[in-house]
């Protein structure tokens, strides 16, 4: 296994590693909208998720792979809904590539934020 940490993402807020590689796979914890500085970015559920995809395309991007190669995201909403206006976020990071997805609604996550995003991906 191999620890994957950039400085271009927010620290773990826990006992925990931004990503592990295992298998030929990268394993990224969950980001929620936390800047570099540990700032939460301020808005609603649309600026969050830009936030989000910003610190996992940091991960992903430290471990050698991107987006088009996410085999699988789990997401978690604070309140379902917003699931249209994240979606709609959402869709444009993928643009067009669509990986496996669960969604769910959550009674908390982290620091009240509104949303949270893990994911696998090919190495």
């Amino acid at each position: 296994m191999q620890l994957i940490h950039t400085d271009h993402a927010p620290k773990a807020i826990g006992p925990y590693s931004q990503a592990i590689i295992a298998n030929g796979l990268l394993y990224t914890s969950g980001q929620i909208p936390l800047t570099v500085d540990g700032t939460i970015v301020e808005g609603g559920v649309e600026e969050q998720t830009k936030q989000v995809f910003a610190n996992l395309k940091a991960v992903l991007e430290e471990a050698g792979t991107d987006l088009s190669k996410v085999i699988k995201t789990t997401v978690f909403l604070k309140d379902l809904s917003t699931f249209v206006e994240f979606n709609a976020i959402y869709e444009e990071f993928f643009n067009g590539h669509k990986p496996a997805r669960s969604c769910v609604e959550v009674a908390r996550l982290p620091k009240d934020v509104l949303v949270e995003i893990e994911c696998i991906a090919a190495i």
